[in-house]
């Protein structure tokens, strides 16, 4: 029998059955805690860099998107190990150590008395989101069974990416009515106890999910290393290379946009509520959408969504860049917001298509380590060069590789049935 969300594959004698419709409770409080998740990263997407370039009077762009560096290499290495953890300890554990990680970081930021306390904020700040949100996509695939994939990350990154935009907006709401410290921050005090309770004291463990699909799948898998895991997810699988690559360049523009975009507003001599729109609506697009392109992934197949979204977030990047007023960064905005949704979703699907239940988590503890050390490539190589040649240039260039990111996956990626 194939599992679906309507029509779950049951194991009588453990009473374990695959599919959203037998695990809808558990699948939705994963759901609620990626948005907890989510909101931790949203409190610095409009504050922190205004934070560094306005309390702490840093000149260097570079310096300033420092933070998102810490941030991105620390969260990329904890998403490699990330799958490891879960296989031998379990996901409920590792997602609880997560958390744990992620408590002391508001208040890091909050009092931080040099950017250096900001910067170890986001090295806790990484371990929190590499270890977390991680293993809640994790949770959600093993819940759901092969055929809804695509489903149960489209909701995993709608929770996520939605709290990130709801908070990226309110922090600069409160941050235009009250400073930006420490007011717009004590929303991830709230995020962090809430996410760590919820984790601790409701979630259940999935991996005799995994067991349940191990035993019926079709595709039999030989003992495979770590080692050979992350040369095949990296390179040597054409699907899992173009995934991997696309992932890599989704967050490198990610996280261009999350250390520049404020101070190139700002340049332009925008006020911090209406930079905290523009930074709002970029996510908050991205999560909403994603209720839709994940299950379309589903029906449709990954690559075609993939190669548009990448080619879409670049029209978004280049209009950015080209122009001086609010309306015209609204659409790119927009736009990387569409584009992003089309991609993410079908990427985490693509991903978890190519790999077998057996090494499927640490598969995309690879993949996610990819993606997510673009983020630190992003900020320090925007950073770079945006002093040299100024923003528009960052922008634009980021644009550039956005674009050929596209061309690679509709070179190397084949479309794979669903099995």
């Amino acid at each position: 029998m194939s599992a679906t969300s309507n029509d779950p594959v049951q194991s009588p004698a453990a009473g374990i059955a695959l599919g959203l419709g037998a695990n809808w409770r558990q699948f939705a409080l994963l759901v609620l805690i990626n948005a907890f998740v989510g909101g931790m990263v949203g409190i610095e997407r409009t504050v922190v860099p205004l934070i560094g370039a306005d309390e702490f009077h840093l000149s260097s762009t570079t310096f300033v998107v420092s933070f998102i560096v810490s941030f991105g290499v620390v969260k990329a290495c904890a998403n490699l190990v990330s799958g490891q953890l879960a296989d031998v300890w379990g996901r409920k554990r590792v997602l609880i150590l997560g958390w744990m990680f992620g408590l002391p970081v508001p208040f890091m930021i909050m009092w931080a008395p040099s950017w250096n306390w900001v910067i170890a904020a986001n090295v806790l700040l990484g371990i929190n989101q590499g270890l977390a949100w991680s293993m809640t996509v994790i949770m959600k695939v093993d819940l759901v069974g092969p055929k809804s994939r695509g489903l149960a990350v489209g909701l995993n990154e709608f929770a996520g990416y939605l709290a990130v935009g709801l908070t990226a907006f309110f922090t600069g709401y409160i941050a235009a009515n009250y400073g930006l410290r420490p007011a717009p921050i004590y929303l991830g005090v709230g995020y962090a106890v809430c996410g760590a309770l919820l984790s601790i004291f409701l979630v259940r463990d999935t991996r005799d999910h995994v067991r349940l699909e191990i035993g019926n799948t079709a595709r039999p898998s030989p003992t495979i290393g770590f080692w050979e895991i992350f040369t095949l997810t990296s390179l040597r699988d054409r699907n899992l290379f173009a995934a991997s690559q696309a992932g890599l360049v989704n967050n490198l523009n990610d996280g261009m946009s999350w250390g520049i975009f404020p101070l190139f507003f700002q340049s332009f001599g925008l006020g911090v509520e209406r930079i905290g729109i523009l930074k709002a609506v970029y996510p908050a697009t991205w999560g909403i959408l994603q209720v839709a392109t994940g299950p379309l992934s589903d029906r449709w197949g990954r690559k075609g969504l993939i190669v548009a979204g990448m080619w879409v977030q670049a029209a978004g990047l280049f209009l950015t860049a080209l122009t001086r007023h609010f309306e015209y960064w609204l659409i790119g905005s927009l736009l990387l917001g569409i584009g992003t949704a089309m991609v993410y979703p079908s990427l985490i699907a693509a991903v978890s298509d190519a790999s077998h239940p057996t090494w499927r988590a640490r598969s995309l503890s690879v993949y996610r380590f990819w993606r997510d050390l673009g983020y630190a490539i992003g900020a320090l190589s925007a950073g770079i060069i945006a002093d040299v040649l100024g923003f528009a240039w960052a922008i634009g260039i980021v644009a550039a590789l956005t674009f050929l990111s596209g061309v690679v996956v509709a070179v190397f990626m084949r479309e794979r049935s669903v099995p």
